[in-house]
């Protein structure tokens, strides 16, 4: 009962705000770019971001596509008399700042929540959002990453134990920012950070959303990227140009993430077409976090124009194996060891059947660079948490 009411909610407004899915062409491929908060937190600042900007550009992560560089939490101060939010100290001129930014050929993104409080209990934007979303499109916004935890004490307070009335409150707090950013007449990407609850796939994109989180927040540990990976099968259906799915910001060359784990997950996010924000320490990235986090042949597996996102089509042991279909009739085939043993399957014997090809597949590993030749039954030893990554341009 409670689906169909909540379905019933999204379909009636679906007619009435469709066109906001359709009002801003952006994002046709997913977003890339970085955000402060997985490394910085609540240190970021005017001076940290510009720095950001800097090393994007210097380090040739622009070049390879990452162009958003976002504010996360932190950076709000107080209203004044007529609402108008004004930002902290870290933050003296927004509008210089975003001016900087687009200077370096780059975007700029910020963060707020549809609650009276952010996550970190900074101002949100409750009751202020045409104010909020006119006064982005003045400083020169380019990306919005909206945070739902500031309204879950509204929606307790509101509508306690009425889980239907508390779904129809966050969706309306989310359609409102919507077509605040729709009218500001700029191009903003409309980020929706609620953590996958209601089947946020379903109906973000009516909302005007670009892309919408479909789960919890990553850590920088091997067990919550997989956990992460592993929950996305069966969305692939709701991705697509101008609207992805979210699996969180990459935690690449973060905690203790070993090389192979983090080539496993920039990999993985790409399979997933999902975006890639990268959330590092730049000024200080090792040699080896940067080739993984530039590589043009995973990425373009990301950015790949058809929009399709992989999926898993078996596992066998601890070994998962997941296809991408790609434009030109191309596909991409990752085969991940998730065991914690070096080598958790002596060796896997991969199954082309499985996969739909029939006979042998000439591609290439995009991680050594080499050819590689697919054949039934193949035996293959990949490490613990490691992983082999192929494309095939021409299908059998």
């Amino acid at each position: 009962m409670r689906r169909f009411l909540l379905a019933s909610l999204a379909i009636a407004s679906f007619f009435s705000f469709a066109a906001l899915s359709r009002g801003q062409d952006v994002v046709q491929t997913p977003p890339m770019g970085w955000n402060s908060w997985n490394y910085f937190a609540s240190k970021v600042d005017d001076k940290g971001v510009r720095a950001a900007a800097d090393e994007l550009v210097a380090t040739g992560m622009k070049d390879a596509g990452y162009i958003y560089v976002n504010i996360d939490d932190t950076w709000e101060g107080k209203r004044d008399e007529n609402g108008v939010l004004h930002t902290n100290e870290k933050f003296p001129d927004m509008k210089a700042l975003a001016d900087y930014v687009h200077s370096k050929g780059l975007k700029l993104g910020i963060y707020s929540s549809p609650g009276p409080l952010t996550c970190a209990k900074y101002e949100g934007s409750y009751g202020h959002e045409e104010q909020d979303a006119k006064m982005y499109a003045e400083w020169g916004i380019d990306y919005l990453k909206y945070d739902l935890c500031g309204l879950r004490q509204v929606m307790d307070q509101q509508a306690p134990n009425d889980r239907v009335a508390q779904m129809k409150m966050m969706h309306d707090a989310y359609e409102k920012m919507g077509k605040a950013l729709k009218a500001t007449g700029r191009p903003i990407v409309y980020s929706l950070c609620q953590y996958g609850w209601d089947a946020v796939w379903e109906w973000g994109p009516q909302y005007g959303a670009n892309l919408w989180r479909t789960t919890g927040d990553i850590r920088a540990a091997w067990d919550s990227v997989y956990s992460i990976l592993s929950s996305q099968e069966g969305l692939q259906s709701y991705a697509g140009p101008g609207h992805w799915n979210d699996p969180d910001m990459l935690e690449v060359g973060n905690g203790r993430l070993n090389i192979r784990e983090n080539r496993s997950h920039f990999s993985m996010w790409a399979m997933l077409a999902a975006p890639l924000l990268a959330g590092n320490d730049l000024p200080n990235m090792k040699p080896e976090i940067k080739e993984i986090l530039t590589s043009k042949d995973v990425i373009a597996i990301d950015q790949d124009k058809l929009g399709k996102q992989g999926h898993r089509v078996y596992s066998e042991g601890e070994v998962d194996v997941w296809e991408r279909e790609l434009s030109g009739g191309a596909k991409a085939i990752a085969i991940l060891n998730a065991g914690s043993d070096r080598y958790s399957t002596h060796p896997f014997h991969l199954s082309l059947e499985k996969l739909g090809l029939h006979g042998e597949q000439k591609g290439r590993d995009l991680w050594t660079g080499k050819d590689i030749t697919l054949s039934d039954n193949m035996p293959l030893e990949i490490a613990s948490h490691d992983i082999l990554l192929v494309r095939i341009d021409k299908v059998k």
